[in-house]
């Protein structure tokens, strides 16, 4: 081989030889450099938000509030409802017993056939302290209003006789010179408003001529005692307010 071939041969293998490793470099800086990162990143850190300042009002404007719970106060009772013979408040004046429209205690009379009896003289100095309703002889008495009877009394003045509580037990109505009393009538029962507890008669000191139902109110005391209390005027009670 001559001297230029032996040069030729010896550069190619110069050549090749600075090719791969050239090549061999750069496969080791991308084995190095190039791997994906292994490490998992960090957490990220959550920074909390700064607090948020109230914000005061503008001035001259109240701050909001909830409005106050109130309830309804339920209606007042109508005293003025005919239909309604309890009563809606505790009584003790007789205008409230004017204001329950009582029943008038005779049937068949009517209102404009009352007198106001209630002042008369009576014998042995006495006030009548009641009514006389006029009526025959025989004509059904009614309760005023419902209530209790407490007492079935035979007496030398009021002859056959009947009293009886008001609903609350703070007035008692007396019915006197009774003919007789209703039949089934007895002590303790409670009796409704319109219902026959007797009839019209002259017992006792009224004059056999002249039947009639003597009425009475009165006002009990705290003992509640059938016998005794404060008289009130039935006149005004039975015509109404």
């Amino acid at each position: 081989m001559s001297e230029k071939g032996k040069g030729t041969g010896r550069t190619g293998r110069a050549v090749l030889g600075g090719f791969v490793l050239g090549a061999a470099t750069v496969l080791l800086i991308v084995w190095l450099y190039g791997q994906p990162n292994r490490t998992a990143p960090p957490a990220p850190v959550i920074v909390p938000p700064p607090p948020v300042a109230p914000q005061a009002p503008a001035q001259g404007t109240p701050p909001a509030t909830n409005p106050p719970v109130t309830s309804s106060p339920l209606p007042p009772a109508n005293p003025n409802d005919p239909g309604n013979s309890r009563p809606w408040a505790a009584p003790g004046r007789i205008e409230d017993l004017a204001a329950r429209r009582l029943l008038l205690p005779v049937q068949g009379i009517r209102t404009d056939q009352l007198q106001n009896t209630f002042d008369d003289a009576r014998s042995e100095g006495r006030v009548h302290e009641a009514i006389d309703i006029m009526a025959p002889r025989g004509t059904p008495v009614l309760a005023v209003e419902e209530g209790k009877v407490v007492k079935l009394f035979q007496s030398d003045k009021g002859g056959i006789t009947l009293y009886q509580f008001d609903p609350t037990g703070t007035f008692c109505y007396y019915y006197a010179h009774l003919d007789r009393y209703a039949d089934g009538i007895k002590e303790g029962d409670l009796v409704h408003r319109g219902q026959v507890i007797g009839y019209v008669g002259s017992t006792g000191n009224a004059s056999p001529d002249g039947p009639h139902l003597h009425f009475a109110i009165f006002r009990l005391g705290p003992e509640k005692q059938w016998w005794k209390g404060e008289a009130q005027n039935p006149y005004p009670a039975l015509r109404g307010p």
